[in-house]
């Protein structure tokens, strides 16, 4: 794949429920066996469609490539949001964030994730949605200081050190280091943070 490769338009006609099952099971595909090795005759074969019907999610194999790791972050990201809706604690917030980034990443192979760090554009998504976690759990964090569930001592601080460990995580620099996977490191993480920002007796 090559990264000059741009992103299919954001607009257009609302995907079809065979488009939408097709997203899905490609997206099962690439978790388990990657995609910088698949040509578009492989997919098809596989997903048992024509070639135009791929060409109607994207234009190209690589287009389509990050289409598809687009669709597993933004529906991720979904399930987080849902999963700590009408949680109030703070404390609470953050251990299930994180545990549903790390449940998440658990579904992702190795040849996944190599994939993503190899191709430009699907890292960029990569890289776009650990920059939103990093937002939200900086929001998380000053909302159990102003709810005074945590210590407000160094806590934005904190924040910043949380926002360069994700970052760290998901360029690789923290699975390389320790030979832990990335859902491994964000649990560590959320270890991390609840055990330093708790409130002492």
């Amino acid at each position: 794949m090559t990264s000059r490769e741009v992103l299919p338009p954001s607009g257009g006609k609302a995907l079809t429920s065979r488009q939408r099952a097709l997203l899905a099971e490609l997206e099962e595909l690439f978790l388990v066996d990657g995609f910088v090795h698949f040509t578009l005759d492989d997919l098809a074969a596989k997903t048992h469609c024509s070639k135009s019907t791929l060409y109607a999610l994207a234009p190209s194999k690589e287009q389509l490539a990050v289409r598809v790791v687009q669709h597993y972050f933004k529906s991720a990201a979904g399930e987080l949001d849902e999963r700590i809706a009408g949680v109030e604690d703070a404390r609470e917030i953050i251990g299930v964030y994180l545990s549903g980034i790390a449940d998440h990443l658990n579904r992702a192979s190795a040849a996944f994730m190599r994939d993503i760090n190899d191709f430009a554009p699907a890292r960029a998504a990569y890289e776009l949605n650990s920059r939103a976690a990093a937002a939200k759990i900086r929001s998380f964090i000053a909302k159990g200081v102003a709810d005074g569930v945590f210590r407000n001592v160094h806590a934005t601080l904190i924040a910043e050190m949380a926002t360069v460990l994700v970052e760290a995580i998901q360029t690789g620099v923290v699975g390389s280091r320790t030979g832990v996977t990335d859902a491994e490191a964000f649990t560590a993480l959320s270890e991390l943070l609840l055990g330093g920002l708790a409130s002492r007796p």
